[in-house]
């Protein structure tokens, strides 16, 4: 048993931002399930949004980010976002990160839903590496953190409703290890690679949450999943992002008979928020039985193209696809717009544990993610929450705990197959268009490959497979008991949006789906 003044299981930018930020203050263990830079963050090409221009104001991203979340936003999140995420920015600038700069000025970018530009971005669409590089660079060689790489968080340590650390497989020793601390952070992203087309490394299943679940925290609004609307089409499942920026430097959608669809549909065009666009697309696809739709640059100029997004440009030509002419796209399964339930300073309903990043249901989303706010939010709530930890009442010494877990690496192909099977009954039955009996059929399919996955009790294995099967199951739950259409969500036998369901459906191991009013008062604080 390792013992340390904070846990910070997860390296994408929450992850590590948090853990850069808590060494402050203590001594850090910083675990991660594959190596450092395998994360979302280190593959966001987009950028982050926050107001720094001085034709911008903290209100008007509010209210870009309220009418993206479709009536589902909690004003309070959303308010502590747009007002405090200029200081993390300018912060990190102090720090040493560079923005890329125009004229003297940081460059601003225009993406899906914003209505100014607010679009910070790191050499060109590399953003999400520059920044998380930068703050790998901070935490590496940090004299109070330590990085546990290929380490696995697979369960809680609590007793009576407090946290007071975490088990972790050691992937390599194939053991399991235990960490304690007073304060406990889960930055373990999302859940998107449960589908067979995803932007997210293989590594994003969902484990994170089917840890809260399995702990007892409240999970919420697991019906809105965002399939980003442009990723580069290949006969293989691969799924390469093609950033949203790109059509905010004017790139247009076109379908197979060569016609803009989009201009026709939302006054945004291809600028509307992600889930118009994607479901646009989609309708498109199944109109002429196509895999795809074109994405076409060839009227924008090829130098500007070439210099703002070299990686994407010379991804599309090891694809033998000219950037500068069109490229094929479809939606791909992306970010998870719900999560795990946290208050105002990222914790959650079991004491001393917190939740930053993908992984929490901060309030801020709504039913759809508006760019870029996802790295801004790392940010804002990862400093929040450890600061708040610093405030919390002092920890009683951690009760004894025992190792519990073992291997049986005969059930590892059966796993791998078990992935396969969740993927495809997800993309079938939980994809962008839903309905009843397709949810429902999905439930069926679930429960049946419960019947035979493996359940030998304390194994890594068969707790890895409930785990893929817990996390599809909160998924489709969700997704049926919400009758309507809004947002990442859309159900083509309630095509509908329906003022009745103006509320958060939360599941919470052994209890049936419950709901929380949202949260309007922007005073609470």
């Amino acid at each position: 048993m390792r013992h340390y003044d904070y846990i910070i299981a997860g390296s994408g930018l929450a992850g590590l931002y948090t853990a850069y930020h808590a060494a402050a203050y203590g001594k850090v263990a910083l675990l991660t399930k594959s190596g450092i830079t395998e994360s979302n963050s280190y593959f966001a090409q987009g950028g982050i949004a926050a107001v720094t221009d001085e034709d911008d104001a903290p209100s008007l991203h509010f209210e870009d980010t309220i009418i993206a979340g479709r009536g589902l936003c909690d004003y309070p999140a959303v308010d502590i976002l747009v007002n405090e995420g200029p200081q993390r920015i300018r912060e990190l600038i102090e720090e040493g990160m560079h923005f890329d700069m125009e004229d003297g000025s940081l460059a601003l970018g225009l993406e899906g839903g914003h209505h100014r530009k607010r679009i910070l971005h790191a050499g060109g669409d590399a953003t999400g590496r520059m920044v998380t590089s930068f703050m790998i660079s901070k935490v590496i060689n940090h004299p109070r953190i330590d990085i546990f790489e290929n380490h696995s968080v697979i369960g809680i340590l609590q007793e009576e409703g407090v946290c007071y650390g975490v088990r972790a497989w050691n992937v390599v020793t194939e053991a399991e290890e235990l960490y304690t601390a007073p304060h406990t952070f889960l930055t373990l992203g999302g859940t998107s690679a449960l589908y067979k087309r995803t932007t997210n490394p293989h590594t994003t299943v969902g484990d994170g949450l089917a840890l809260a679940y399995n702990a007892g925290c409240e999970i919420a609004d697991m019906e809105f999943i965002q399939f980003h609307p442009s990723a580069i089409y290949t006969d293989s499942e691969d799924a390469f992002l093609i950033s949203e920026a790109v059509r905010g430097e004017g790139a247009r959608l076109i379908n197979q008979n060569g016609e803009r669809f989009m201009a026709g549909i939302h006054e945004l065009a291809e600028l509307a928020p992600r889930d118009i666009v994607a479901q646009s697309i989609y309708g498109q696809m199944r109109k002429y039985n196509q895999h795809f739709v074109w994405l076409s640059l060839k009227h924008l100029d090829p130098a500007v193209i070439r210099h703002r997004f070299p990686t994407i440009f010379e991804k599309c030509r090891e694809l033998g696809i000219d950037m500068c002419d069109r490229i094929p796209v479809a939606p791909a399964a992306h970010y998870m717009v719900g999560g795990v339930r946290t208050d105002l300073n990222g914790e959650t309903n079991i004491r001393n544990l917190y939740i930053c990043g993908e992984l929490a249901s901060s309030g801020i989303m709504g039913a759809n993610r508006l760019a870029s706010n996802s790295l801004i939010e790392c940010l804002v709530f990862g400093k929040r929450a450890v600061e708040a930890s610093r405030k919390a009442a002092v920890q009683e010494a951690a009760p004894s705990f025992g190792t519990r877990y073992h291997c049986n690496k005969t059930y590892a192909g059966r796993y791998v197959q078990l992935k396969q099977d969740i993927a495809r009954i997800m993309t079938v039955h939980a994809g962008i268009i839903r309905n009843a009996a397709l949810l429902q059929e999905g439930l069926e399919e679930l429960e049946k490959l419960e019947w035979i996955i493996p359940t030998e009790k304390d194994e890594y294995y068969s707790l890895l497979s409930h785990n893929l099967i817990t996390v599809a199951r909160l998924i489709i739950r969700s997704a049926l008991y919400r009758q309507e259409s809004r947002g990442g969500h859309f159900r083509e036998d309630y095509p509908e949006s329906n003022d009745d369901y103006l509320f958060h459906i939360v599941q919470q191991r052994g209890k049936e789906i419950y709901t929380r009013p949202i949260n309007l008062n922007i005073t609470d604080k």
